[in-house]
């Protein structure tokens, strides 16, 4: 018998509240991300209908990118283009939005701890990329990993997983995606992912013209960082293909 909904437990009721609450802000102001209807909010868990449906894969990139670029100009026009990259934004309730500096800092320090950076001076550049990037439209971030898209047999696309929210310079959701798809699937050609930003900055744009804003040199900053921030999940959750090489990357 096929189930017709899905559960998903959190280890505390402030990150359930905090699903929940990112899930309603992404329905309110990112309405091209299609999601599966919440049901039910228990103190600890959060309750979907159930969709079937397969994650993302290479062929599907320039199809994401296009809706990853709607959502996020949908965003900025009904929401963001009032806040700073640099600087937490609220929801409605008054909770903190995070900005897009502050908790990537902690994560790249932590990096360091762990192992995953050279050394000290990969840390100081990458720390200087943030910066660099901190500017411009805001746009968000959602985790857009492969497994946080189902898409139907019909072709329909949902998006999943709502513990992560932070704002974002435009662009760097897709980076997200572009790494992940290739630490999962392997080695994505560069025209495919010129033609992906290429279709991401048309959505973005016909929302306001300055959304399209990412060239080539800024996505592949975002690349950078992501290599870095995913690095301890290599050979975890899919992703086979261990740290990708783009680009600008080190």
């Amino acid at each position: 018998m096929t189930s017709t909904r899905f559960t998903k437990g959190y280890v505390s009721a402030r990150q359930a509240a905090e699903a929940a609450r990112h899930y309603h802000w992404l329905t309110a102001h990112a309405r091209p991300l299609l999601q599966p209807a919440l049901t039910a909010v228990a103190p600890a868990s959060l309750t979907f209908t159930w969709v079937e449906g397969r994650h993302a894969e290479p062929h599907d990139l320039l199809r994401l990118a296009g809706m990853l670029g709607d959502a996020h100009g949908a965003a900025w026009t009904s929401d963001l283009h009032h806040a700073s990259l640099a600087m937490p934004h609220t929801f409605r309730d008054g909770a903190p939005f995070p900005d897009y500096v502050a908790c990537r800092k902690v994560a790249l320090r932590k990096r360091l701890e762990q192992g995953h950076l050279r050394d000290a001076s990969v840390l100081d550049m990458l720390l200087a990329l943030l910066e660099e990037t901190a500017g411009g439209p805001v746009a968000f971030y959602k985790d857009s990993n492969p497994r946080n898209f189902l898409i139907t047999t019909d072709g329909t696309i949902f998006t999943v997983d709502t513990d992560d929210l932070t704002l974002a310079p435009f662009g760097y959701d897709l980076a997200k995606l572009i790494t992940t798809l290739v630490m999962t699937h392997g080695p994505i050609e560069p025209p495919g992912i010129e033609q992906a930003l290429d279709l991401y900055n048309a959505a973005a744009s016909r929302h306001d013209t300055r959304l399209a804003a990412t060239d080539l040199q800024r996505l592949h900053a975002f690349l950078t960082l992501h290599v870095h921030l995913t690095a301890p999940y290599t050979g975890r959750n899919g992703y086979r293909f261990g740290i990708p090489r783009f680009g600008g990357s080190t």
